[in-house]
């Protein structure tokens, strides 16, 4: 009876769980249940999958309207009218602003209903009608349609279930409005009476005009919608040339013509691996998955572009063979039924990631070449401190109250009634879904047109986007592909450009000669050292430890050390675990057998997500299909679905049964829940070791260039400065920007290497712009007046590259050339400059004689370009008598020292009792690195204070070969005073007074 039903992906307006809405309708004995979102369908699908649960009927619609005035609701007959409904509501999403008309456009399959409080001056279609509530029966009296009331239905809108939902919709609407709760308008809001009523409630307000509920019920009778969600079928795109039989076939082709670039020598082994493969991609359907995401990376070589393939994909040694993937399985002993299974229903998963540069153009491609494609949403939804800004603001609370709210620091019993509801309400609207985004990378090819399942909006990437997220369309049968974006391919690919033109006369580098890489010794110096800094995955702290603890030299090593660092190892404790086994084969006696025995590659330890699905089989006694979808549970995506809780009974169940004690079966169910939702496969690990070895080649044979190339796609886990400071530890002669030298982005020639115009804080891209076409088109600058002749810039412009030294080469004083050049230049230029047939010669005017420094050049270089090109030593207040250095901690082991250092980074954690601990990465004068460790009662009392040089008191501790200092004291040092304005303050400064005597 209720065609009108809101969820709270009605955003920013419903109230209602998707799953409470269902519960709802079950407790009320429904056969029906409509749902009918303000132009969304984000909850459909999974509510129709629901449905059987609650034993009611799912029938799809969409209420058009614009804002919250409601224009029609139309209604779907059955899947072919909800692609109709999805296509029409698509037409208006992808408008930057749209209006819905009153009438609706008359569509098959579809039934469309007009409120009856809107005028309506055209005449009813068949499939129209006009939906009334109760409490506007009696003016039904009194209007044109009492003598037609074979056109009119029930309208009773479902918006919240109670007052609380109720006052809560006001607060969505005033956030929406970005209004105080106090003058959102009446317009702006639904009714009071927009909530859940029983049948019988309904049918009494309406039991003068059993017509109409007749009307209703016959209209419901009509509607009926069906999807699959049994898995068994993929609804990605079936075929990608003319038929099924022809794809296999290219696909098999495709393979063997792979092996020459791939086998020198292909063993038996080899070609018996790629049958297998074959057999099972064929039969379980998955052939034009492999085939589109090959033509994608073909086109991608065609436009030498830089790729990786990792995620589960790698598995396979027919992605290997397609290129798809850099990844040998066989070397690798990679566990096939990780990637594909004859019990896995969802196809093989590839992570293709580009540089950021390039992803952009991949996926124009693919929206070009394949029919039925869009990107996939995520729901961003309300976070408790994001909701308790926006309700301050809706409820007038002064920006400190709401801080104080915010931050969470407050006694409740002393707030106001204000701020307590602000608390309350937050807590309320805590997950709600607040707006549709993009997802990071995921693209959906599907075989049927998207809007078959879904409506699209339009963001401002400009590609049609669904209105469900990736788990609705892996449950209704679409798999994404994965096109993501990385900085570090963007590393490689400059770095090798930067080599061809730095050292031109030496061979191009095979960068994708990973075997030759493997074996360089220079590349294991670097991983035994841990001395990668700008190393896509190996250089942050905690891995730069790792690698000196597990002693990695190796591509094996490489491998699981990029698994064992994961969270869900670490914090489960096998980490550690691993270290000590790995270090002491006498405890690995210690590991359970069974786990010994299913892993001796990782004595007995779960390192991958492969284990999992290994423990889970050989262990739990699961069937693959059973292990499978434990582990994917494990990503917390199905964690609280029924299918993998019962998976998890099965597990306690089996070992039970095996005679496994309670206490091992559960300490193992421990280790693989703690882990499996963090941990890589191992495929993917051993895909970014591949693209660590090519990070490690470059950094290993051009330090310099790969250090450019790493500034200039913006770092990686450090600020621009480490990289800065990494190019200078191996002989780089850095220099500030140079309006001759420096371009757009960082450049080096030998090895001076001059920071790009990019970096630049406050230098605008069109005087950039203007610098780099002039001197292209005539040649260098010879002096300031040269430069203001010929590029027309603003007196800030020029100010920031005097400032920064730009001008050096003119071997004049900055502050000389600043005060000429404010005497030159007009505060603003207006008019781009003309060519004249004669140049005026500038009057040249003589300046006073003004000194400037290299401590000012320091200051100058802070505020342009966030940190100093000299050691930020010379820049403190006191010259210190702690000159400990770094490579001398190891001859202090368990004792207590002071070492200072320059600030890098710092790691916040929490310890077992969740209290907050810190771990810190300084630099000492030298330039190497000093880790810290600061336990929580030492990081409260002595806080992290920005970056700066820090003088540090602890313990020095040695484990596993690795230094860090346990912290009991620490202080920022001073810096002195900025010399730019030391002068005026002290002119400012008041003289002493002379004295009466």
């Amino acid at each position: 009876m209720f065609l009108n039903n809101h969820t709270y992906y009605s955003l920013r307006y419903g109230t209602i769980l998707p799953n409470r809405l269902l519960e709802l309708a079950d407790k009320q004995r429904f056969n029906e249940l409509v749902i009918t979102d303000i132009n969304n369908t984000s909850a459909y699908l999974d509510m129709v999958r629901l449905s059987p649960n609650y034993k009611v009927k799912p029938i799809l619609g969409v209420d058009f309207r614009n804002g919250a005035h409601q224009q029609f609701i139309m209604l779907a007959q059955n899947n072919n009218g909800f692609e109709k409904i999805n296509d029409y509501l698509s037409g208006f999403l992808h408008q930057n602003s749209y209006e819905i008309p009153k009438k609706a456009k008359e569509l098959q399959n579809t039934f469309v209903i007009y409120p009856f409080q809107n005028t309506i001056d055209f005449s009813l279609k068949p499939n129209e009608y006009i939906g009334i509530r109760k409490e506007e029966l009696n003016r039904l009296k009194f209007s044109k349609w009492k003598n037609s009331l074979d056109k009119v239905v029930v309208l009773q809108t479902v918006t919240f279930e109670h007052k609380k939902g109720f006052n809560t919709h006001r607060l969505l609407r005033a956030i929406d409005n970005n209004t105080l709760l106090s003058k959102l308008p009446v317009s702006e809001q639904a009714s009071e009476n927009d909530i859940l009523l029983t049948t019988k409630e309904l049918k009494n307000a309406f039991i003068e005009y059993p017509q109409i509920i007749k009307n209703t019920q016959h209209l419901l009778d009509q509607c009926a919608i069906e999807f699959d969600f049994s898995g068994e079928t993929p609804k990605n795109q079936k075929v990608f040339g003319e038929n099924e039989e022809s794809d296999y076939d290219l696909l098999k082709k495709l393979s063997y013509e792979g092996i020459p670039y791939r086998y020198e020598k292909p063993s038996k082994e080899i070609y018996d691996r790629i049958e297998k493969e074959l057999g099972i991609i064929k039969e379980k359907g998955f052939v034009s998955y492999f085939l589109i995401n090959w033509e994608i990376l073909e086109y991608a070589r065609s436009k030498g572009y830089f790729y990786v393939g990792r995620g589960s994909g790698a598995n396979s040694i027919i992605a290997y063979l397609l290129r798809i993937t850099d990844v040998d399985p066989v070397e690798l002993d990679l566990y096939f039924e990780r990637f594909i299974n004859l019990y896995r229903k969802n196809p093989p998963d590839f992570d293709i990631d580009f540089s950021w540069t390039d992803r952009d153009d991949i996926t124009r491609f693919i929206f070009e070449n394949f029919k039925n494609t869009a990107l996939l949403t995520v729901y961003n939804t309300f976070k408790y401190k994001a909701a308790v800004r926006e309700l301050g603001k809706v409820f007038g609370l002064p920006k400190s109250e709401i801080d104080i709210l915010s931050s969470g620091h407050y006694n409740y019993n002393t707030l106001d009634k204000l701020s307590q509801l602000v608390v309350i309400y937050s807590t309320y609207i805590e997950g709600f879904p607040n707006y549709l985004g993009i997802h990071a990378g995921g693209i959906l090819i599907s075989d049927k047109p998207i809007h078959y399942y879904t409506a699209t909006f339009m963001p401002p990437k400009g590609y049609a986007t669904t209105q469900f997220d990736m788990v609705i369309a892996e449950d209704v049968g679409l798999y994404k592909f994965d096109i993501l974006s990385q900085r570090g391919l963007g590393k490689i690919k400059d770095a090798v450009e930067i080599v061809r033109y730095n050292y031109p006369d030496k061979e191009p580098i095979d960068i994708h000669d990973i075997q030759r890489f493997k074996e360089d010794e220079r590349i294991k110096y670097l991983l035994r050292n841990a001395k990668a800094i700008g190393c896509f995955y190996v250089e942050s702290p905690a891995m730069r430890m790792l690698l000196k603890k597990l002693r990695v030299d190796d591509y094996l090593g490489l491998v699981a050390a990029s698994s064992v660092i994961r969270p869900g190892v670490a914090k489960s404790g096998m980490m550690r675990e691993y270290i000590l086994r790995f270090r002491n084969p006498e405890r690995r006696k210690d590991a359970h057998p069974t786990m010994l025995n299913i892993m001796p590659e990782t004595y007995g330890v779960m390192v991958y997500q492969e284990d999992v699905i290994k423990v889970a089989h050989h262990f739990g006694g699961l069937d693959l299909g059973e292990a499978d979808m434990l582990r994917r549970g494990m990503s917390g995506k199905f964690r609280s679905r029924e299918e993998f809780l019962k998976v998890k009974d099965q597990f306690f169940l089996n070992c039970k049964n095996k005679g496994e004690t309670l206490q091992l079966t559960q300490e193992i169910w421990a280790q693989i829940e703690s882990f499996a939702g963090y941990a890589f496969a191992k495929g993917h690990s051993a895909s970014y070791a591949v693209e660590s070895y090519q990070s490690l080649f470059l950094k290993a044979y051009y330090p310099l260039e790969y250090m450019v190339a790493t500034i200039n796609n913006f770092g990686g886990f450090y600020r621009t400065e480490l990289y800065v400071h990494e190019a200078r530890m191996h002989g780089g002669i850095i220099k500030a920007p140079c309006i001759n030298k420096s371009y757009h982005e960082t450049v080096i020639y030998g090895k001076e290497i001059f920071i790009g115009f990019m970096f630049l804080q406050s230098l605008e891209s069109k005087a950039i712009k203007k610098i780099l076409e002039e001197r292209s088109k005539n040649g260098f600058f010879e002096s300031l007046d040269d430069f203001i002749d010929r590029v027309s810039i603003s007196i800030e412009q020029i100010t920031i590259l005097i400032k920064i030294r730009a001008f050096d080469f003119t071997k004049r004083n900055k502050r000389a050339l600043l005060w000429e050049a404010h005497m030159k230049i007009s505060k603003v230029t207006f008019e781009e400059d003309l060519p004249t047939l004669f140049k005026s010669k500038r009057i040249t005017y003589k300046t006073p004689e003004l000194l400037s420094s290299s401590l000012e050049d320091a200051f100058d270089q802070i505020e342009l370009l966030g940190y100093p090109l000299c050691s930020p030593f010379d820049l403190l207040v006191e010259k210190s008598s702690f000159l400990l250095k770094a490579n001398d901690l190891h001859l202090y082991k368990n004792q207590f020292v002071t070492i200072e250092g320059y600030l890098v980074t710092t790691k916040k954690t929490n310890t077992a009792n969740g209290k907050p601990m810190f771990f810190g990465t300084f630099l000492d004068r030298d330039g190497y690195f000093i880790d810290s460790v600061h336990f929580p009662p030492i990081a409260k009392k002595y806080p992290f204070r920005g970056k700066g040089v820090y003088r540090l008191y602890g313990k020095v501790i040695e484990e596993f070969e690795c230094i860090t200092i346990e912290v009991s004291s620490m202080q920022r040092l001073a810096i002195i005073e900025d010399p730019r304005y030391a002068d005026s303050r002290k002119a400012q400064r008041p003289r002493p007074k002379k004295s009466l005597s």
